[in-house]
C-alpha cells in the first residue's frame, strides 16, 4: 500500500524595500528577514531606508551627540537614553532615531518598555543627525514625532553646520531659542548645549556647559522629583 506524504512548504518572507507600504507588524517581520540590514524606519506606513553613512557626515557627529546626551544621563537618575532603538508609536510608525532621552515609566515618563523589549510611545526628547536624511527628518518624521508627543526634537543638519531644536507647545513644534549660543531644555532641566561647540567638535566646551547645566537648582529639583516618583 502506497502512502502519500505531503511536504510542508516554506514561504519565504519578502525582504524590506524602500518605499514599501506596510503595517508595523509586517514591517517588523520583513526587517527581521532582511540580511545585513542596519537601519530602516516606518513613517506614516512607508518604509524609509537611508543610504550608507560616512564617518565625517554621520558617524563622527553621531558619536559626539551620544557623548553629550550620555553626560546628562549620567547626572540624572530616572532618565535613560537610547541609540538607534526602534520606537513603536502606532501601527503605521516605527522610527529608529539616532538618539533619545526618556524619563523612566515609574518616574512619570510618557513611554514604556513593552513585552518584546521595545520602547512603546514617545520619549521626552529625540535627536537626529541629518545629512542625506534632512528631507524627511524635517518633514514627515517631524510631523510623526509632533503628533505622538515627543516633547523636544533636535535635528543636527551636518552639511549646513546647524542645529534645529523644536519644543512642543499646544500641539505644535516651535523653534527653541538659544541664549548666548546655548540651548537649555525645557522638559529636561539642566540639559544644556553649546551648539557651536558641538558642531565644531569641541567636546571639552560641550562638557563644561553641560556641567553648568546639571549644577543648577532646576536640575537638582528634577532629580529629586523623579526620585520621589520612582
Amino acid at each position: 500500500m502506497s502512502v502519500s506524504v505531503e511536504k510542508s512548504k516554506t514561504v519565504a518572507v519578502p525582504w524590506l524595500q524602500a518605499g514599501d507600504r506596510l503595517s508595523r507588524p509586517e514591517f517588523e517581520r520583513r526587517f527581521d528577514a532582511t540580511p545585513n540590514l542596519k537601519k530602516a524606519e516606518l513613517l506614516e506606513g512607508m518604509v524609509y531606508m537611508p543610504p550608507p553613512v560616512s564617518d565625517q557626515n554621520h558617524s563622527q557627529p553621531h558619536f559626539d551627540l551620544i557623548t553629550w546626551l550620555g553626560l546628562y544621563r549620567a547626572a540624572t537618575s530616572g532618565v535613560v537614553g537610547g541609540d538607534n532603538g526602534s520606537l513603536r508609536l502606532d501601527l503605521d510608525n516605527e522610527p529608529q532615531p539616532d538618539a533619545y532621552l526618556r524619563i523612566l515609566t515609574e518616574c512619570g515618563g510618557q513611554s514604556r518598555i513593552d513585552a518584546q523589549g521595545y520602547v512603546e510611545g514617545a520619549p521626552e526628547l529625540v535627536a537626529e543627525v541629518a545629512a542625506n536624511s534632512v528631507s524627511y527628518d524635517l518633514h514627515v518624521k517631524l510631523n510623526v514625532y509632533r503628533r505622538h508627543g515627543v516633547r523636544e526634537y533636535i535635528v543636527w543638519r551636518v552639511l549646513d553646520e546647524a542645529i534645529d531644536w523644536f519644543v512642543l507647545r499646544e500641539g505644535e513644534y516651535e523653534r527653541h531659542k538659544a541664549v548666548s549660543g546655548v540651548y537649555r531644555s525645557e522638559i529636561l532641566p539642566g540639559l544644556w548645549l553649546d551648539a557651536g561647540a558641538l558642531i565644531g567638535g569641541e567636546l571639552s566646551v560641550v562638557e563644561r556647559v553641560m556641567r553648568e547645566g546639571v549644577g543648577t537648582t532646576e536640575h537638582s529639583a528634577l532629580v529629586a522629583r523623579l526620585r520621589k516618583k520612582g
